[in-house]
């Protein structure tokens, strides 16, 4: 493990942490970012200063500005980016420069070479990088983990998960980076789902796709710009084989092309038993277990914290006191990421591609780990 991921920070009490990015994602980072106890926001910066001081309002949050406002800030330790996926890398960078560990949103870059050069940059700088998805943090995926990790559907052999949707373009006020590069089904949603394969399976090692795009152009169907057009760049229906290292397999359809949703499927089949995880895109949810001979389908309740986003800059930030590796790394999101990019290079080449790259094995979530208790 590289000095990104065991490196101990000096101090006591509460991680100063900065976002960058007010858009609509930070609501959801900030409900949790700005009432775990061994955390304190200390400044939001967005390009338009006028979001981040309404933010800031919104949160108590002490100080906002641009983007200098959260890198020169001497208190800082953790910067959440929560920029577009287009300035993930640049924005991440320069928070490393400035000395500063960095969690990003998904995707964690939108090709291998700005991916590689993030980590080797920040692992050449002793910075820990982390990355979303933190969903596979929460009760429902580790205890699926746990089921697994018994033994109670014997040997995993196969997955099957399923995103369908017919866009965000009906509800989304402004969604037209969602169908541009570095997004559509495969970029925005596939990582939630990879991850929790990857959680299971370990690190995926080739992959074949197909993919389809249905219209040219779009229309906004909600919001201030409803009405107005825009145009799709990337597939926005891709369907995807991949095989793990330890020869398990998996199928995935990834959709913004269907008119019936369906929205958080994933089965896991071994020897002995099927289960069905919750939606990895949530932090909890109850799971269903079909045995050999059932006549249905057993429920199991999630046990376990759940809070929602922002656990993952919560663990990394406990686990850079601590001194030990966080569990959402940017190892983990880039080998993601080289999986979806190898999908993209399938669907174009009608081939397999091998995926190169590995994930680190995540330490599992205690029970009993408690966000909403001070620690530090």
């Amino acid at each position: 493990m590289s000095p990104a991921g065991t490196g101990a920070a000096s101090g006591r009490g509460p991680v100063g942490v900065a976002v960058i990015g007010a858009g609509n994602i930070s609501k959801q980072y900030l409900d949790n970012l700005t009432v775990f106890p061994d955390l304190k926001v200390l400044v939001i910066a967005d390009l338009f200063e006028e979001a981040a001081q309404s933010r800031a309002k919104e949160y108590g949050i002490p100080e906002w500005g641009g983007v200098d406002a959260a890198l020169n800030h001497p208190d800082v330790e953790i910067i959440v980016n929560l920029t577009i996926p287009a300035a993930h890398v640049e924005v991440a960078t320069a928070a490393v420069q400035a000395g500063k560990h960095v969690w990003t949103e998904k995707p964690f870059s939108l090709d291998r070479e700005s991916g590689l050069g993030l980590l080797k940059t920040a692992d050449d700088a002793g910075i820990r990088l982390g990355c979303a998805p933190d969903t596979f943090l929460g009760a429902g995926l580790q205890t699926a983990r746990r089921i697994i990790e018994r033994g109670d559907i014997g040997t995993p052999l196969t997955a099957m998960t399923t995103f369908q949707t017919p866009g965000p373009e009906a509800w989304h006020p402004n969604p037209a980076f969602l169908f541009q590069s570095g997004a559509g089904p495969l970029f925005d949603m596939g990582p939630y789902y990879l991850t929790a394969l990857v959680q299971t399976f370990g690190s995926i090692r080739k992959v074949a796709a197909v993919g389809s795009k249905s219209k040219e152009v779009r229309v906004i169907g909600s919001g201030p710009k409803a009405g107005e057009e825009f145009t799709v760049d990337v597939p926005t229906h891709v369907s995807a084989m991949a095989q793990f290292e330890n020869g398990a397999s998996s199928h995935s359809v990834f959709s913004f092309e269907s008119p019936r949703v369906r929205m958080g499927f994933v089965e896991i089949t071994g020897t002995e038993a099927t289960l069905s995880l919750p939606d990895p895109n949530h932090f909890d949810g109850d799971l269903r277990l079909w045995r050999a001979g059932d006549e249905d389908w057993t429920n199991v309740p999630a046990t376990g914290p759940a809070n929602g986003r922002g656990m993952g800059v919560l663990d990394m930030a406990r686990s850079l006191r601590a001194g030990v590796p966080h569990r959402a790394t940017g190892d983990l999101a880039y080998h993601v990421l080289d999986s979806m990019v190898s999908i993209t290079e399938s669907m174009d080449s009608g081939t397999f591609v091998d995926v190169n790259s590995s994930a680190p094995a995540s330490p599992a979530v205690p029970e009993d780990w408690a966000p909403e208790t001070a620690t530090l």
